[in-house]
């Protein structure tokens, strides 16, 4: 099951892997800060691995979709949850991205409370880049 700490665990990861400047900066210099971390607030929470493929369910406990990914974007390099809402086995679903600082954890469930499937799936469709 999915633990309160899961989404700050993810979220200081993510963070703190943020907070250098890029490595794929070619030419600039780099620098790297000391970033202390409660490691056991990060222990405590899940991989996104774990999150990958986790049910979301909005606050009247219906399904809305699963996790296909977990993004970081600019223009500030937060997280985002790729949803996949809709469609069956894979077919005919309808990807779309929430800040992952929208979800939340209750009752062990990965949750957006007022979220629908139509809300959702009106969202604009999310494609990955090739």
């Amino acid at each position: 099951m999915i633990a309160k700490t899961a989404m700050l665990g993810v979220a200081a990861v993510l963070g703190a892997a943020c907070a250098t400047s890029p490595a794929w900066a070619q030419g600039a210099p780099q620098s790297v800060t000391e970033v202390r971390v409660d490691v056991a607030k990060v222990e405590a929470g899940y991989r996104a691995s774990k999150l990958i493929g986790a049910t979301v369910y909005n606050g009247k406990k219906d399904k809305l979709g699963t996790v296909d990914d977990l993004i970081m974007g600019p223009p500030d390099w937060a997280p985002y949850a790729v949803l996949s809402v809709g469609g069956l086995l894979g077919v005919g679903n309808h990807l779309v991205t929430v800040p992952l600082s929208k979800m939340q954890v209750a009752a062990d469930q990965l949750q957006l409370p007022d979220a629908t499937k139509d809300t959702l799936k009106a969202l604009p469709e999310f494609k990955y880049a090739k």
